[in-house]
C-alpha cells in the first residue's frame, strides 16, 4: 500500500491556520510547503478510520526510512529529505513530528496538561521551530513559538474533541480535567455539549491564553518581517478562536472561521504588524 492511497484529501487551505501564506518569500514557501506536505501524509496515515494499528506504524516506518534517505521510504519523506539537504535544515523537527503521529497509533488518552503539552512537543513545536529555521531566524525564539504552536494545537483539539473520540477513539481532554469538572469522556458523544464538559473545555481554554499570552510579543522578535507579519495573523486567529471557544459549543456549533472572518482578522493582524515595525 502506497501513502497516497491513505491521503484523507485534506490539504493546506483547508487549516485552521495560515500555511505557507503568500505573505512569506517564495524561497522560503517552497521548503515550509515540503514540510506541509510530509505532515499531511503522516496526519492522514495516523487518522485513518480502517488501517490496523500495525499497518499505521509500518506506514510511519516508512516515513522516517524516508528521512533517512533509505531506498524503499515513502515518496514525502524522501523530497522532505532532498530539500532539507539543499537548505542545510536539520531533520530532527521531522524525526519529533513522526514521534507525535506514532503516538497517535497508541497512545489514545492524556492524564493531564503536562501530559498534553509533553504530545504538543512533538506534534506542534516542532513545526514552528522547522519553520524558524527556514527564515534563518535565532533560535531564542523558539520559547515564544513553543507556545503559540502549543496553543493551535489545543484549539485543534478542543474544536474537534467528538469527532477525534468518536471516529478515533482519541481524548485529548486530560483525565484531571474531567475529574475536576465533572464531565465524562461519554459526553463527547451527545448532540450537545453538558454544562460540564462546557466547563472542562473553558477550563483547557483558560490555560490555552496563558500559552498565547507567553507568546503575545513573537512576531516582534522575529528579523524577517514577512514571516513576522504571519506569525501575528496566526496569533491574532487563535486568539479569536479561544474566544468563541468559550461561547460556543464545539458539539454543537460552528467554532471555525468562516473565509471572510478570517480574512478580516488575517488583514488587521497583518497591517498592525507591519505598522509597528515601521513605528
Amino acid at each position: 500500500m502506497e501513502t497516497a492511497d491513505l491521503a484523507s484529501g485534506k490539504g493546506h487551505r483547508d487549516e485552521n491556520f495560515p500555511v505557507a501564506s503568500v505573505l512569506l518569500k517564495p524561497e522560503h514557501r517552497a521548503p515550509v510547503m515540503a514540510f506541509y506536505r510530509f505532515a499531511r501524509v503522516a496526519d492522514d496515515i495516523s487518522d485513518h478510520e480502517t488501517l490496523p494499528a500495525a499497518e499505521k506504524l509500518a506506514q510511519l516506518g516508512r516515513m522516517r526510512a524516508g528521512l533517512d534517505g533509505k531506498a524503499d521510504g515513502a515518496t514525502e519523506a524522501l523530497a522532505l529529505r532532498a530539500v532539507m539537504a539543499d537548505h542545510r535544515l536539520d531533520p530532527v523537527h521531522a524525526h519529533d513530528l513522526l514521534g507525535a503521529f506514532e503516538r497517535d497509533v497508541t497512545v489514545t488518552r492524556y492524564e493531564d496538561w503536562d501530559g498534553l503539552i509533553g504530545y504538543c512537543r512533538l506534534s506542534a513545536m516542532p513545526v514552528g521551530r522547522y519553520v524558524l529555521d527556514v527564515h534563518g531566524e535565532d533560535r531564542i525564539t523558539w520559547a515564544a513559538s513553543d507556545a503559540l504552536c502549543a496553543a493551535l494545537q489545543v484549539i485543534n483539539h478542543l474544536q474537534d474533541c467528538a469527532k477525534d473520540y468518536r471516529t478515533l477513539d482519541r481524548v485529548y481532554i486530560p483525565a484531571e480535567t474531567f475529574a475536576e469538572t465533572g464531565a465524562r469522556i461519554e459526553d463527547l458523544t451527545a448532540d450537545h455539549a453538558t454544562p460540564r464538559l462546557r466547563a472542562a473545555i473553558i477550563s483547557l481554554v483558560s490555560k490555552t491564553r496563558m500559552l498565547l499570552d507567553t507568546s503575545a510579543n513573537f512576531s516582534s522578535m522575529i528579523a524577517d518581517r514577512r514571516l513576522g507579519a504571519e506569525v501575528a495573523i496566526i496569533h491574532r486567529l487563535a486568539t479569536s478562536l479561544c474566544g468563541r471557544l468559550e461561547k460556543r459549543d464545539p458539539l454543537s456549533e460552528r467554532v471555525h472561521h468562516k473565509s471572510w472572518e478570517a480574512a478580516f482578522l488575517a488583514a488587521g493582524a497583518a497591517v498592525g504588524s507591519l505598522f509597528r515595525r515601521a513605528a
